[in-house]
């Protein structure tokens, strides 16, 4: 069978794949909510979801450094990669191997959900991807009418520090906070990633500024370094918030936790400076 990934690449499979390798964290605990977790063979060191389902898998190196020998010796008849968060020098590299890649690069949540629906296709487990699919699609259906015709909440939320890092509109965790009634005061920038000064991000005004765990793992111990954001609206009403990662950015059954717990929180946020 043919299928196509999310970079429009047509991936052959002749049959169901029965050895799996996943370089992805957030596709690796996609692969077990689908039932197919027995399948898989490998894993990175960075895939931490199930925590049980996980801890037997061969670990493969991390996203960036994979152990490609490694990869190879466990014969894979597919290998799920991201276009983001694995290098293109790996794939190339796994491809002049023969290896039967599929690439996933969901840049919106409705891309996200979508991709839920086509692993379930390439990996014979429709049932349960049409059943994770449809509780997504309701839940961001009906969170995107209790945001409509309500005033977006001005958010910042870095990505890394030392440099602050932020992302424009053509990103997943863009269209997360957009979904749930937020709006990234960065999202009209040119690049993608790009540094940025928190002098910078004061001029521009948040009213909520979000530390997500993952891809820095910020916590609460790093809210003295946002002295310079002390007379933004978000700092004078305290609105300084650590957040789970991984409801940010990761796709699968994680989309749900992001949607609900994003709007909940800007919904909150919203009624204190309206």
């Amino acid at each position: 069978m043919d299928y196509l990934d999310d970079l429009q690449r047509v991936v052959s499979l002749p049959t169901t794949p029965q050895r799996i390798v996943s370089l992805v964290p957030s596709i690796t605990e996609t692969l077990f909510a689908l039932g197919a977790g027995p399948r898989v063979v490998g894993v990175t060191e960075y895939c931490t979801h199930p925590p049980d389902g996980i801890a037997t898998v061969t670990k493969v190196g991390g996203t960036k450094n994979p152990r490609l020998d490694l990869i190879c010796q466990l014969d894979p008849d597919l290998v799920i990669l991201n276009e983001e968060e694995n290098r293109r020098e790996d794939y190339e590299w796994l491809a002049a191997q023969g290896l039967t890649l599929y690439v996933t690069a969901p840049r919106t949540v409705a891309d996200g959900i979508l991709l839920i629906d086509r692993l379930g296709r390439v990996l014979g487990c429709q049932e349960a991807s049409e059943g994770l699919s449809r509780q997504l699609r309701a839940l961001y259906q009906r969170i995107e009418q209790e945001t409509a015709g309500q005033r977006r909440v001005r958010v910042f939320c870095p990505i890394w520090r030392k440099p602050w890092m932020g992302f424009n509109r053509h990103t997943y965790v863009d269209d997360m906070l957009w979904c749930c009634g937020g709006e990234n005061i960065l999202r009209e920038r040119a690049d993608r990633y790009f540094a940025v000064t928190l002098e910078e991000v004061a001029v521009l005004a948040p009213q909520v500024v979000l530390l997500p765990s993952e891809p820095y793992p910020f916590a609460s111990k790093h809210f003295v370094h946002l002295k310079p954001l002390a007379d933004t609206p978000a700092g004078r009403a305290g609105h300084f918030y650590c957040v789970d990662g991984r409801a940010l950015c990761w796709y699968g059954p994680r989309i749900a936790d992001g949607l609900a717990q994003l709007s909940r929180l800007f919904a909150y946020v919203r009624s204190t400076v309206e």
